[in-house]
């Protein structure tokens, strides 16, 4: 059984809702770790620097083993700690969340403020593409520039089977393909590369790293 790794988000997001007359902005956006959570928190704050409260949170580590989060002059535990908890149970890392609130004029008290801040970073996950990320070997091979054309269309129905995703491709003397695959689908690809190329493919296998996989 390959091991399992969080996911992240593919590009940042922002989702509005008004609570008890509260506005609530949720930014979400997909880092490298601490420091660039931190620049993505800096940057929502001064541009809303006139909001009651940026509440945050985030995950970082490829096997999301880091997280911190801020309540932000909210009382303790009704925003930050709500918003890490939708981000664990979503299974994500590398990710930031910030939830600015612009207050309205009416308390929520402390059970109204976690179903804020829990709601406001649901639904903003709700709007964001999600990236898998996953443990894959990486192979190259080399074809002739007569045959790119049609290997590239194989190779790009193939990855959709098989979680596996393309690499970029290079053009010298001949056209080099890189696709990175999981373990368990070595035998397959170096088969069918067989099939497409009547054996002229000599698959190269390389390192294994973990490799973001965008769904779709």
């Amino acid at each position: 059984m390959p091991r399992s790794f969080p996911s992240t988000i593919a590009e940042a997001v922002e989702h509005e809702v008004v609570i008890t007359k509260s506005r609530f902005i949720t930014t979400l956006a997909p880092v490298s770790g601490v420091e660039d959570a931190d620049r993505v928190i800096a940057d929502v704050r001064r541009h809303h620097w006139d909001a009651r409260h940026n509440c945050t949170a985030m995950v970082t580590g490829v096997l999301g083993d880091q997280a911190r989060s801020s309540d932000d002059g909210e009382p303790s535990g009704t925003a930050g700690v709500p918003m890490l908890e939708v981000l664990r149970r979503r299974e994500l890392t590398d990710v930031v969340a910030v939830v600015t609130r612009y207050f309205g004029g009416v308390k929520l008290g402390a059970g109204g403020l976690v179903r804020a801040y829990s709601t406001s970073v649901s639904e903003a996950l709700d709007t964001a593409a999600l990236v898998r990320r996953e443990a894959l070997i990486r192979v190259r091979f080399d074809v002739d520039h007569a045959d790119a054309g049609r290997l590239d269309n194989v190779l790009r129905d193939w990855v959709r089977h098989h979680h596996a995703t393309l690499g970029p491709t290079a053009y010298g003397r001949v056209a080099t393909f890189e696709v990175w695959v999981p373990r368990t689908a070595l035998d397959a690809l170096t088969a069918d590369l067989a099939a497409a190329s009547a054996g002229a493919v000599e698959p190269v296998v390389g390192e294994e790293r973990i490799v973001d996989v965008v769904d779709g």
